[in-house]
């Protein structure tokens, strides 16, 4: 079987790895990194008190291979590999299974299973916040018991100021999430190993041999302890979505050197607390430290690992929506740069508030984390099993492996994922729906906005009328030319764009200089600064200019008319005038879509931003032209 395509790139530097693994703590594994808070002690509660002892050694066998199993051998070792130009993530895939690049069209099987497992991650994003940060600010209970009655109301004031500053952008204090991150994952550590050096037997966990007994042990709570194991492995997604930002062997770093001993040792201390100490009923985690000053600032270290943690899946969640935007799965929003420096830091104020409004009455509605986290797992396994099925099409057809090799891995990847993905079952009906109907609306905003655009492109931009010949147009001396810049959007780098036979069918005259722009989304995530911009002259003043942009950049069209200018074509960018479609949908035609459907895509297409501002175009040069169309 052949390997994927690996350039051989300059090796960084000692300090240049260093950095990158430190960067990488930070953003990458902040969630997964807080799942301590809650996960041993929502497994403790399936157990029956008269078997903690040897329940204890199955729990932190099955947590051990899960993290070994999940993380090591399946997203490290194999995942990750399916990288697009560096990027990984679950568009990284979809670009990855088609041969020749070309742009995302038609809706397909693979393509919807891509999208279902996109959906599922931003209701891992509206309830991860919302339970990272609850089980952090519990701690106080443990501190201050009478404080309890408004925990609450304290985890819903620290998420809105979370929320609150993302318009700010995080390049001012995103240099301390990684040392953070790195205390926290220390202190951790050290604290289990302190309970495992007083109580070594727990060591006895590596074995599988004690997860297969729990499990044939207590065969009717099978779904119960999984249901809760899976909650180790939360994130897990996030090593493969922000590859692009550090590099698969940096995240492998900071992985093995500090994030699983960190991980190990912290769950197999709070083992030994649970088997040494069993009546004793408050968070394992929090009473690995010592009571007083110590526990207080184990609690107040929570809450900044939770709020660094909810930062980096918020943030993710921003750069998923531009891709999506990007590829034409979702309606164009306002997308903000927060850093002059930094490309990918963006900020997406609609996705933003959603979120916040979601996290917050998440949290007011299950007032707890042990009852949010019956909600919790559901939608991370459904991504994680998204991501196999969709790697198994790229090994087949990026890859050429055969079909035994890649069905057979693929097959014992799922085996682990719907074992995980049907143990989470039964938490639907306790607030397991809350994460799949919030997944749920977002793909079917999803298929509705791609088929809509489908059939738009198909019924209008594939007629006839743009296949109009501009020379005969003008050599027939019917169009007066007046002084001036015109640039037409086309959505279609071929024929005549709609917005410049409308022009001339009204107007009767165009400018002495006609461009005729497409802003072309390719599947790759950058496009190299030389192939950003082709341009053709089509003779009369005309020219064809083509601008090329990744999933993960934000077009700018001001800048490519400045490119225009350099590369020959007369044009002053500032008394130029921009021609826009503006689409009016209409229901009640004979489109191949339900009515609600249609008007669906038709509220949509109405409150998207407008092309003219989220292609960065200077409002005082737009002439918008109306195109009415019934689906």
């Amino acid at each position: 079987m052949s390997q994927p395509d690996v350039a051989a790139p300059t090796a960084p530097t000692a300090p240049t790895r260093a950095a990158l693994a430190l960067g990488a703590l930070g953003v990458v594994f902040g969630d997964i990194g807080t799942s301590p808070l809650y996960t041993l002690r929502e497994c403790l509660q399936h157990l029956p008190a008269a078997d903690r002892a040897a329940g204890v050694l199955g729990v932190l066998s099955l947590i051990f291979w899960s993290l070994l199993l999940v993380v090591s051998v399946k997203y490290l070792s194999f995942i990750t590999r399916a990288d697009n130009h560096g990027e990984g993530g679950i568009f990284a895939l979809l670009a990855l299974q088609r041969h020749d690049n070309s742009p995302v069209r038609k809706m397909t099987v693979g393509i919807f299973v891509i999208l279902a497992g996109a959906a599922l991650l931003y209701g891992e994003g509206m309830i991860t916040p919302a339970i990272s940060v609850l089980a952090a600010v519990e701690g106080f209970r443990t501190v201050a018991p009478p404080i309890q009655p408004y925990i609450p109301l304290l985890a819903c004031a620290v998420l809105a100021g979370l929320f609150w500053a993302q318009h700010k952008g995080t390049h001012a204090i995103g240099r301390l999430f990684g040392p953070v991150i790195l205390i926290w994952f220390a202190v951790i550590g050290l604290l289990g190993a302190w309970h495992v050096a007083h109580n070594p037997e727990v060591l006895q966990a590596l074995n599988p041999i004690h997860g297969w007994r729990l499990l044939a042990q207590f065969p009717g709570r099978i779904l119960l302890l999984l249901g809760s194991v899976v909650l180790a492995i939360t994130g897990v997604e996030a090593l493969y979505a922000d590859m692009g930002h550090f590099g698969r062997r940096a995240i492998a770093r900071a992985w093995y050197w500090v994030v699983l001993p960190g991980l190990v040792l912290n769950y197999f201390g709070q083992g030994a607390h649970a088997i040494a100490r069993h009546e004793d009923l408050t968070n394992p985690f929090f009473a690995l430290a010592p009571e007083g000053l110590p526990r207080l600032g184990l609690v107040l270290l929570s809450i900044a690992a939770t709020i660094i943690a909810s930062q980096a899946l918020i943030s993710g969640t921003f750069s998923l929506t531009r891709q999506a935007i990007q590829l034409g799965f979702f309606p164009r929003l306002n997308v903000r740069h927060t850093s002059a420096q930094m490309e990918g830091q963006i900020y997406v104020p609609l996705v933003n508030r959603l979120l916040a409004v979601g996290a917050i009455a998440t949290v007011l509605g299950f007032g707890t984390s042990e009852r949010l986290a019956g909600a919790y797992g559901i939608a991370v396994t459904g991504a994680m099993t998204m991501t196999t099925i969709a790697f198994y099409y790229v090994a087949r057809r990026r890859w050429g492996w055969s079909w035994p090799a890649a069905a057979a891995l693929c097959a014992f990847f799922l085996a682990i994922d719907l074992a995980l993905l049907v143990a989470n079952i039964p938490k639907i009906p306790n607030g397991g729906w809350l994460p799949l109907a919030t997944g749920g609306a977002i793909l079917l905003v999803m298929h509705v906005w791609k088929r809509g655009r489908e059939l738009i492109y198909d019924r209008v931009y594939g007629e006839g009328l743009h296949s109009v010949e501009l020379a005969s147009i003008f050599e027939s001396g019917a169009i007066h030319r007046v002084a001036g810049t015109a640039v037409f959007m086309a959505s279609n780098p071929k024929g005549t764009p709609l917005a410049l036979l409308h022009h001339l069918k009204s107007n009767r005259c165009v400018q002495k200089t006609v461009v005729l722009l497409t802003i072309a989304a390719e599947p790759e995530p950058h496009v190299p600064d030389a192939d950003r911009l082709a341009v053709s002259e089509l003779g009369h003043g005309v020219w064809r200019a083509v601008g090329r942009y990744g999933y993960m950049e934000s077009p700018d069209v001001a800048t490519l008319v400045e490119r225009l200018r350099t590369a020959g074509v007369k044009i002053e960018p500032m008394t130029t005038t921009y021609y826009f479609n503006r689409e009016m949908v209409l229901t009640g035609g004979d489109a191949p879509l339900w009515e609600w459907q249609k008007s669906l895509y038709s509220f949509l297409s109405r409150n998207a931003r407008p092309a003219k501002d989220y292609y960065r175009i200077p409002p005082n040069q737009i002439i918008e032209l109306g195109l009415p169309i019934q689906l």
